[in-house]
């Protein structure tokens, strides 16, 4: 964070200083919210959570070196006190973003939105110095800390945005104000929440409302939806997609033997091909997403291209490929599911699986839940397991209870039985069935919704690997 002493910052958030000697002493760390991340300079924010009660760790993280306390009480250490700690993080990200003047580029999107902020951030990286969300940081909390992140040298701000309802990224909006907003898709995520897709569109669609008039609404050419919001800005209109009527567009799309995208990338600056290191052809719309808003920033083509054929994935469990010594290949795709996100990943495993089943090679998806999807929830899992067996995947392995069993019964009724499709009541039982079962050339799918967990299925599957537990059949 830029340095700011902490009277500086109790105005900025309407504090009050308590048991601070000093109030010229400025914060010359970062903002953090987990006391171990605490050091010299830093600035605690002390929220209270079901388990955990942050006002607790005061002491320790003064103790570690940090200036003070933002705090909802007294601690008894340098601490400023405020009604509520989460607007009062949400007021100091507002003056920080504006006092700096970076240009904030913001995204949001049913599916897809990590990966493509972390391709956007690796693009404009190459031009000048960048900040991105971590991770999936993107609500009311993760995004004020992320743009707080941010100092002097910062040229770019790249903030992901989630919303589980209307008015979520307008509130978003408020505390960093983007000069160019992406959408990347409406689908069916969190649809049980919303109540429908229109509604999802609505609540998407308040990040192109955010935007000035001399910023750039980029939106996807292929998503109705999404299109349709050229209506609800102010902002320049530039499209992204395959649709001829796409500004930045991708022609000549295939995939490799491995199943990595390729395509030649056109922007109105020119054209270049790219070949990317990511698995799945879905990374093509994000690629574009990431291109469009690269190209608004005055990077040309060649340089889209080059950083978009060089870019890996820096967030876990998204399509994590991991080639096992014994020839097993797993794919850890485990940290969230929806409907269009599932759909693109089994697409990918079929990619992938073309080589090795040359080889004698089997593709199998093991995957869970899909949550908060509502009175669509039977449906769609059974239109997953439908569409498993429709790609030819060797073999389905649901995890889980009701909605696992659904994903088994899609299957069934599309014309999987026997061993081709089973249903299993938890992780550890997939794991005692795979490690019985995989044998070299075979290629895992490992997904499903954050809340199964089955990350665990995909990690004891690299260490079986990794320790030679798996003989050669």
């Amino acid at each position: 964070m830029i340095a700011l002493s902490l009277a500086e910052i109790a105005a900025v958030v309407g504090g009050q200083t308590h048991d601070i000697p000093d109030p010229s002493v400025q914060v010359t760390g970062p903002v953090v919210r987990d006391s171990r991340e605490a050091g010299p300079g830093s600035l605690f924010v002390a929220f209270v959570g079901e388990r955990v009660d942050g006002h607790d760790f005061a002491a320790q993280v003064v103790e570690a070196g940090a200036a003070a306390v933002l705090a909802s009480r007294p601690v008894g250490v340098p601490a400023i006190v405020v009604e509520d700690v989460q607007t009062a993080l949400g007021a100091l990200a507002r003056h920080v973003v504006r006092r700096l003047g970076t240009t904030l580029v913001a995204l949001t999107g049913s599916a897809g939105k990590t990966s493509t902020k972390d391709l956007i951030a690796q693009v404009l990286q190459r031009k000048a110095p960048t900040v991105w969300t971590p991770g999936s940081f993107n609500n009311e909390i993760g995004l004020p800390l992320t743009a707080l992140s941010a100092t002097e040298e910062t040229r770019f701000l790249v903030l992901e945005m989630g919303a589980r309802g209307i008015g979520h990224i307008r509130y978003l909006t408020d505390l960093t104000p983007p000069k160019i907003g992406l959408v990347l898709n409406v689908g069916t995520a969190h649809i049980g929440e919303f109540g429908g897709r229109e509604q999802i569109a609505q609540a998407k669609g308040e990040l192109v409302e955010a935007l000035p008039e001399d910023g750039a609404a980029i939106l996807n050419a292929d998503d109705p939806l999404v299109r349709a919001m050229a209506s609800r800005t102010k902002a320049k209109v530039v499209l992204f997609g395959e649709s001829g009527e796409a500004g930045v567009r991708a022609e000549n799309v295939r995939l490799t033997d491995t199943g990595q995208p390729a395509f030649t990338l056109h922007t109105p600056s020119g054209a270049s091909d790219v070949t990317m290191r990511l698995y799945g052809e879905h990374h093509v719309s994000n690629a574009l997403a990431a291109a469009a808003v690269a190209h608004e920033l005055g990077m040309s083509a060649e340089e889209i291209a080059t950083a978009l054929s060089e870019a890996g994935s820096l967030s876990r469990w998204r399509m994590e490929v991991t080639e096992r010594p014994d020839g097993v290949t797993v794919v850890n795709d485990a940290y969230n599911a929806n409907p269009e996100s599932m759909r693109a990943a089994l697409r990918a495993l079929a990619a992938m699986g073309e080589a090795s089943r040359a080889k004698g090679g089997r593709t199998w998806a093991v995957l869970g839940q899909m949550a908060e999807l509502g009175d669509e929830a039977l449906a769609e899992h059974d239109a997953v397991g439908r569409l498993a067996v429709r790609l030819n995947v060797s073999k389905l392995v649901a995890v889980g209870g009701r909605e696992a069993s659904w994903l088994q019964l899609g299957a069934y009724n599309e014309g999987s039985w026997g061993e081709e499709s089973v249903h299993v009541s938890d992780a550890q039982a997939a794991i005692d069935l795979l490690r019985s079962e995989l044998r070299p050339g075979d290629v895992v799918l490992v997904k499903a919704s954050r809340s199964v967990g089955l990350e665990s299925v995909a990690q004891a599957l690299v260490e079986a690997g990794a320790e030679g537990e798996v003989a050669a059949r």
